[in-house]
Protein backbone atom coordinates (compact mmCIF):
# COMPACT_ATOMS: atom_id res chain seq x y z
CA UNK A 1 0.00 0.00 0.00
CA UNK A 2 1.60 3.51 -0.97
CA UNK A 3 1.28 6.37 1.39
CA UNK A 4 -1.31 8.09 -0.04
CA UNK A 5 -3.83 5.35 -0.05
CA UNK A 6 -2.53 4.64 3.26
CA UNK A 7 -3.41 7.94 4.53
CA UNK A 8 -7.03 7.71 2.64
CA UNK A 9 -7.62 4.47 4.14
CA UNK A 10 -6.31 5.71 7.87
CA UNK A 11 -8.79 8.37 8.00
CA UNK A 12 -10.87 7.28 10.81
CA UNK A 13 -8.02 6.63 12.92
CA UNK A 14 -6.87 10.04 12.17
CA UNK A 15 -10.23 11.67 13.15
CA UNK A 16 -9.81 9.42 16.20
CA UNK A 17 -6.48 10.40 17.19
CA UNK A 18 -6.64 14.12 15.90
CA UNK A 19 -9.90 14.12 18.16
CA UNK A 20 -8.25 13.02 21.13
CA UNK A 21 -4.52 14.53 20.60
CA UNK A 22 -2.08 11.40 20.31
CA UNK A 23 -0.40 12.60 16.91
CA UNK A 24 2.73 10.35 17.79
CA UNK A 25 0.07 7.13 17.72
CA UNK A 26 -1.72 8.38 14.40
CA UNK A 27 1.47 8.79 12.50
CA UNK A 28 3.18 5.79 13.57
CA UNK A 29 -0.15 4.10 12.23
CA UNK A 30 -0.34 5.04 8.91
CA UNK A 31 0.77 2.58 6.49
CA UNK A 32 3.31 3.14 3.97
CA UNK A 33 4.84 6.62 5.28
CA UNK A 34 8.87 6.85 5.28
CA UNK A 35 10.30 8.37 8.08
CA UNK A 36 10.70 12.09 6.90
CA UNK A 37 6.78 11.41 6.44
CA UNK A 38 5.94 10.50 9.89
CA UNK A 39 8.11 13.81 10.86
CA UNK A 40 5.96 16.23 8.95
CA UNK A 41 3.21 14.36 9.84
CA UNK A 42 3.78 14.48 13.67
CA UNK A 43 4.77 18.10 13.33
CA UNK A 44 1.43 19.12 11.07
CA UNK A 45 -1.14 16.19 12.09
CA UNK A 46 -4.11 18.47 11.43
CA UNK A 47 -2.50 18.22 7.96
CA UNK A 48 -3.27 14.32 7.68
CA UNK A 49 -7.22 15.20 7.61
CA UNK A 50 -6.65 17.06 4.38
CA UNK A 51 -4.77 15.41 2.90
CA UNK A 52 -6.73 12.39 2.74
CA UNK A 53 -9.17 14.75 1.37
CA UNK A 54 -6.79 15.35 -1.34
CA UNK A 55 -6.30 11.52 -2.15
CA UNK A 56 -10.09 10.95 -2.35
CA UNK A 57 -10.44 14.45 -4.90
CA UNK A 58 -7.95 13.12 -7.27
CA UNK A 59 -9.16 9.94 -7.12
CA UNK A 60 -12.44 11.30 -8.00
CA UNK A 61 -10.64 12.83 -10.67
CA UNK A 62 -8.72 9.73 -12.13
CA UNK A 63 -11.90 8.16 -12.35
CA UNK A 64 -13.66 10.87 -14.19
CA UNK A 65 -10.65 11.12 -16.67
CA UNK A 66 -10.18 7.49 -17.78
CA UNK A 67 -14.04 6.63 -17.14
CA UNK A 68 -14.39 5.24 -21.09
CA UNK A 69 -10.75 3.63 -20.81
CA UNK A 70 -10.05 0.07 -20.08
CA UNK A 71 -8.09 0.73 -17.33
CA UNK A 72 -10.12 3.18 -15.15
CA UNK A 73 -8.14 4.30 -12.26
CA UNK A 74 -10.48 2.13 -9.72
CA UNK A 75 -7.40 0.15 -9.19
CA UNK A 76 -4.32 2.42 -8.94
CA UNK A 77 -1.90 1.70 -5.80
CA UNK A 78 0.43 -0.98 -8.36
CA UNK A 79 0.80 1.89 -10.40
CA UNK A 80 2.76 3.60 -7.99
CA UNK A 81 5.56 1.07 -8.07
CA UNK A 82 4.90 0.94 -12.32
CA UNK A 83 7.01 2.87 -15.02
CA UNK A 84 4.40 3.25 -17.31
CA UNK A 85 2.56 6.12 -18.77
CA UNK A 86 -0.53 5.15 -16.46
CA UNK A 87 1.94 5.62 -13.13
CA UNK A 88 3.05 8.74 -14.61
CA UNK A 89 -1.09 10.19 -14.28
CA UNK A 90 -1.15 8.95 -11.43
CA UNK A 91 1.97 10.62 -9.87
CA UNK A 92 1.07 14.24 -11.03
CA UNK A 93 -2.73 14.13 -10.14
CA UNK A 94 -1.84 12.73 -6.76
CA UNK A 95 0.47 15.55 -6.14
CA UNK A 96 -2.01 18.09 -7.69
CA UNK A 97 -4.48 16.64 -5.26
CA UNK A 98 -2.17 17.22 -2.03
CA UNK A 99 -1.42 20.50 -3.05
CA UNK A 100 -4.93 21.55 -3.92
CA UNK A 101 -6.33 20.13 0.04
CA UNK A 102 -3.47 21.71 1.93
CA UNK A 103 -3.91 25.37 0.44
CA UNK A 104 -7.60 24.95 0.42
CA UNK A 105 -7.20 24.04 4.09
CA UNK A 106 -4.92 26.75 4.77
CA UNK A 107 -7.77 29.84 2.83
CA UNK A 108 -10.43 27.61 5.38
CA UNK A 109 -8.08 28.22 8.82
CA UNK A 110 -8.18 24.46 9.07
CA UNK A 111 -4.27 24.60 9.63
CA UNK A 112 -2.21 26.20 12.14
CA UNK A 113 0.74 26.71 10.02
CA UNK A 114 -0.75 28.53 7.16
CA UNK A 115 -3.32 31.19 6.65
CA UNK A 116 -4.29 33.47 3.06
CA UNK A 117 -0.90 34.13 0.90
CA UNK A 118 0.48 36.95 2.92
CA UNK A 119 2.10 38.58 -0.43
CA UNK A 120 -1.31 39.62 -1.11
CA UNK A 121 -1.59 42.64 0.01
CA UNK A 122 -1.88 46.74 -1.42
CA UNK A 123 -2.85 47.81 -4.47
CA UNK A 124 -2.45 46.05 -7.85
CA UNK A 125 -3.23 46.88 -11.63
CA UNK A 126 -4.94 44.84 -14.19
CA UNK A 127 -6.75 45.19 -17.91
CA UNK A 128 -9.43 46.69 -16.43
CA UNK A 129 -7.26 49.36 -13.64
CA UNK A 130 -6.54 49.51 -10.59
CA UNK A 131 -8.07 47.32 -7.31
CA UNK A 132 -7.10 46.78 -4.05
CA UNK A 133 -5.92 43.00 -2.51
CA UNK A 134 -8.68 41.98 0.12
CA UNK A 135 -10.36 38.85 1.00
CA UNK A 136 -8.29 35.73 1.13
CA UNK A 137 -6.09 34.79 -1.64
CA UNK A 138 -5.52 31.12 -1.47
CA UNK A 139 -1.78 30.56 -0.67
CA UNK A 140 -0.83 28.19 -3.41
CA UNK A 141 3.05 28.51 -2.41
CA UNK A 142 2.23 27.40 1.07
CA UNK A 143 0.50 24.52 -0.93
CA UNK A 144 3.27 23.29 -3.67
CA UNK A 145 5.93 23.87 -0.71
CA UNK A 146 3.98 21.18 1.83
CA UNK A 147 3.32 19.03 -1.29
CA UNK A 148 7.25 18.62 -2.30
CA UNK A 149 8.49 18.09 1.09
CA UNK A 150 5.56 15.30 1.83
CA UNK A 151 5.28 13.79 -1.27
CA UNK A 152 8.77 13.92 -3.08
CA UNK A 153 10.20 12.63 0.48
CA UNK A 154 9.31 8.74 -0.73
CA UNK A 155 11.22 9.41 -3.86
CA UNK A 156 14.16 11.26 -2.57
CA UNK A 157 15.00 7.75 -0.54
CA UNK A 158 15.78 6.32 -4.28
CA UNK A 159 18.62 6.95 -6.67
CA UNK A 160 16.97 4.61 -9.48
CA UNK A 161 15.40 5.21 -13.05
CA UNK A 162 11.79 5.12 -11.34
CA UNK A 163 12.25 7.40 -8.30
CA UNK A 164 14.13 10.03 -11.10
CA UNK A 165 10.33 9.43 -13.33
CA UNK A 166 8.40 10.01 -10.06
CA UNK A 167 10.29 12.61 -9.04
CA UNK A 168 9.60 14.38 -12.64
CA UNK A 169 6.12 13.41 -12.59
CA UNK A 170 5.12 14.70 -9.04
CA UNK A 171 6.75 18.29 -9.96
CA UNK A 172 4.70 17.84 -13.13
CA UNK A 173 1.36 17.98 -11.30
CA UNK A 174 2.01 20.62 -8.92
CA UNK A 175 0.61 22.99 -11.34
CA UNK A 176 -0.75 26.31 -10.26
CA UNK A 177 -3.91 27.21 -11.48
CA UNK A 178 -5.47 30.25 -9.63
CA UNK A 179 -8.42 32.95 -11.39
CA UNK A 180 -8.98 36.43 -9.70
CA UNK A 181 -11.74 36.89 -8.50
CA UNK A 182 -13.24 40.55 -7.37
CA UNK A 183 -16.09 42.22 -5.83
CA UNK A 184 -17.52 45.82 -6.72
CA UNK A 185 -18.06 48.70 -4.71
CA UNK A 186 -19.72 51.62 -5.88
CA UNK A 187 -23.29 52.86 -6.20
CA UNK A 188 -25.33 50.40 -7.63
CA UNK A 189 -22.81 48.49 -8.57
CA UNK A 190 -20.52 50.50 -10.56
CA UNK A 191 -17.72 49.16 -9.70
CA UNK A 192 -15.42 52.50 -8.98
CA UNK A 193 -13.97 50.49 -7.07
CA UNK A 194 -13.22 46.43 -6.85
CA UNK A 195 -11.38 44.22 -4.25
CA UNK A 196 -9.70 41.43 -5.58
CA UNK A 197 -8.51 37.99 -4.73
CA UNK A 198 -6.67 34.94 -5.99
CA UNK A 199 -8.49 31.50 -5.60
CA UNK A 200 -8.07 27.61 -6.76
CA UNK A 201 -9.41 27.33 -9.92
CA UNK A 202 -12.17 23.57 -9.74
CA UNK A 203 -9.94 20.08 -9.78
CA UNK A 204 -11.31 19.40 -13.14
CA UNK A 205 -9.09 22.03 -15.05
CA UNK A 206 -5.89 20.67 -13.02
CA UNK A 207 -7.44 17.08 -14.62
CA UNK A 208 -8.31 18.04 -17.49
CA UNK A 209 -4.55 20.08 -18.17
CA UNK A 210 -2.54 16.38 -16.60
CA UNK A 211 -4.83 14.35 -19.19
CA UNK A 212 -3.63 16.30 -22.00
CA UNK A 213 -0.11 15.49 -20.63
CA UNK A 214 -1.00 12.22 -20.89
CA UNK A 215 -1.53 12.16 -23.87
CA UNK A 216 1.26 13.69 -24.82
CA UNK A 217 4.02 11.46 -22.69
CA UNK A 218 6.85 10.88 -23.68
CA UNK A 219 8.85 7.39 -23.31
CA UNK A 220 12.52 8.25 -21.61
CA UNK A 221 15.74 6.10 -20.88
CA UNK A 222 18.15 6.78 -17.99
CA UNK A 223 21.03 9.05 -19.57
CA UNK A 224 24.53 7.11 -19.45
CA UNK A 225 25.81 8.56 -16.20
CA UNK A 226 22.41 7.95 -14.46
CA UNK A 227 21.55 11.39 -13.59
CA UNK A 228 18.86 12.07 -15.53
CA UNK A 229 17.00 10.78 -18.95
CA UNK A 230 16.84 10.99 -22.44
CA UNK A 231 14.08 10.50 -24.93
CA UNK A 232 13.77 6.36 -26.08
CA UNK A 233 13.11 7.50 -29.60
CA UNK A 234 15.20 10.17 -30.80
CA UNK A 235 12.39 11.56 -33.08
CA UNK A 236 10.66 13.40 -30.28
CA UNK A 237 11.28 16.32 -28.79
CA UNK A 238 13.12 16.13 -24.90
CA UNK A 239 10.39 16.44 -22.00
CA UNK A 240 9.68 19.22 -20.42
CA UNK A 241 9.49 19.92 -16.99
CA UNK A 242 5.94 20.14 -17.33
CA UNK A 243 5.99 17.11 -19.67
CA UNK A 244 4.59 13.84 -18.24
CA UNK A 245 7.45 10.70 -18.71
CA UNK A 246 7.64 7.01 -18.51
CA UNK A 247 10.04 3.80 -18.78
CA UNK A 248 7.72 1.24 -19.83
CA UNK A 249 5.00 0.45 -22.12
CA UNK A 250 1.10 0.05 -20.67
CA UNK A 251 -0.14 -3.64 -20.64
CA UNK A 252 -3.33 -3.76 -22.16
CA UNK A 253 -5.63 -4.00 -18.88
CA UNK A 254 -7.48 -6.34 -20.55
CA UNK A 255 -7.41 -9.17 -17.77
CA UNK A 256 -6.96 -8.73 -13.96
CA UNK A 257 -3.22 -9.23 -13.11
CA UNK A 258 -2.25 -7.31 -9.65
CA UNK A 259 1.28 -6.63 -10.62
CA UNK A 260 0.23 -3.80 -13.02
CA UNK A 261 -3.08 -2.55 -11.05
CA UNK A 262 -5.32 -4.12 -13.63
CA UNK A 263 -8.64 -5.18 -12.91
CA UNK A 264 -9.72 -6.50 -16.46
CA UNK A 265 -12.63 -5.16 -18.17
CA UNK A 266 -15.00 -8.02 -17.92
CA UNK A 267 -18.49 -6.65 -16.65
CA UNK A 268 -17.68 -3.13 -17.69
CA UNK A 269 -19.98 -1.55 -19.57
CA UNK A 270 -19.37 -0.64 -23.06
CA UNK A 271 -20.77 1.63 -26.04
CA UNK A 272 -21.52 -0.59 -29.12
CA UNK A 273 -22.11 2.34 -31.40
CA UNK A 274 -19.04 4.05 -30.11
CA UNK A 275 -15.90 3.79 -32.35
CA UNK A 276 -13.65 5.17 -29.63
CA UNK A 277 -12.66 3.34 -26.60
CA UNK A 278 -15.11 2.94 -25.29
CA UNK A 279 -16.59 0.55 -27.98
CA UNK A 280 -17.30 -2.65 -27.19
CA UNK A 281 -14.99 -4.09 -29.34
CA UNK A 282 -12.03 -2.10 -27.54
CA UNK A 283 -13.39 -2.17 -24.46
CA UNK A 284 -14.15 -5.69 -24.46
CA UNK A 285 -10.30 -6.77 -25.94
CA UNK A 286 -12.55 -8.78 -28.90
CA UNK A 287 -14.02 -11.03 -26.34
CA UNK A 288 -17.47 -10.18 -27.17
CA UNK A 289 -20.20 -8.88 -24.99
CA UNK A 290 -23.73 -9.64 -23.41
CA UNK A 291 -26.78 -7.13 -23.66
CA UNK A 292 -29.67 -7.06 -21.51
CA UNK A 293 -32.67 -5.14 -21.40
CA UNK A 294 -33.35 -2.89 -18.41
CA UNK A 295 -36.58 -0.62 -17.32
CA UNK A 296 -35.87 2.93 -16.05
CA UNK A 297 -37.36 6.06 -14.89
CA UNK A 298 -36.75 9.59 -16.52
CA UNK A 299 -37.16 12.77 -16.84
CA UNK A 300 -39.67 13.33 -20.23
CA UNK A 301 -41.68 16.51 -21.43
CA UNK A 302 -39.65 18.99 -19.63
CA UNK A 303 -41.80 22.53 -19.78
CA UNK A 304 -40.61 26.04 -18.55
CA UNK A 305 -42.82 27.80 -16.55
CA UNK A 306 -43.00 31.17 -15.65
CA UNK A 307 -40.90 32.24 -13.72
CA UNK A 308 -39.15 30.11 -13.09
CA UNK A 309 -39.31 26.37 -12.57
CA UNK A 310 -38.77 23.33 -15.16
CA UNK A 311 -41.32 21.03 -14.42
CA UNK A 312 -40.82 16.75 -16.39
CA UNK A 313 -42.75 14.24 -16.17
CA UNK A 314 -41.56 11.04 -15.12
CA UNK A 315 -41.06 8.34 -18.01
CA UNK A 316 -40.79 5.01 -18.11
CA UNK A 317 -37.54 3.87 -20.67
CA UNK A 318 -36.59 0.62 -21.96
CA UNK A 319 -32.94 0.32 -22.84
CA UNK A 320 -30.22 -2.19 -23.67
CA UNK A 321 -26.89 -2.52 -21.81
CA UNK A 322 -23.98 -4.30 -22.88
CA UNK A 323 -20.99 -5.41 -20.86
CA UNK A 324 -17.88 -6.99 -21.60
CA UNK A 325 -17.66 -10.98 -21.74
CA UNK A 326 -15.05 -12.28 -18.67
CA UNK A 327 -12.36 -14.70 -20.39
CA UNK A 328 -11.96 -18.01 -20.09
CA UNK A 329 -9.95 -17.94 -17.01
CA UNK A 330 -11.35 -15.18 -15.32
CA UNK A 331 -9.34 -15.25 -12.06
CA UNK A 332 -6.24 -12.75 -10.83
CA UNK A 333 -2.82 -13.79 -12.61
CA UNK A 334 -0.60 -14.18 -9.87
Amino acid sequence: MNFLSGIWWSLPLVLYMGAVGSSRVMCDNVPGLVSRQRQLCRRHPEAMLSIGRGVAAWTAECQHQFRQHRWNCNAPDALFVSGSRESAFVHAISSAGVVFAITRACSQGELKSCSCDPKKKGSAKDSKGHFDWGGCSDNVDYGVRFARAFVDAKERKGKDARALMNLHNNRAGRKRFLKQECKCHGVSGSCTLRTCWLAMADFRKTGDYLWKKYNGAIQVVMNQDGTGFTVANKRFKKPTKNDLVYFESSPDYCIRDRDVGSLGTAGRVCNQTSRGMDSCEVMCCGRGYDTSRISRMTKCECKFHWCCAVRCQDCLEVVDIHTCKAPKSAGWIS
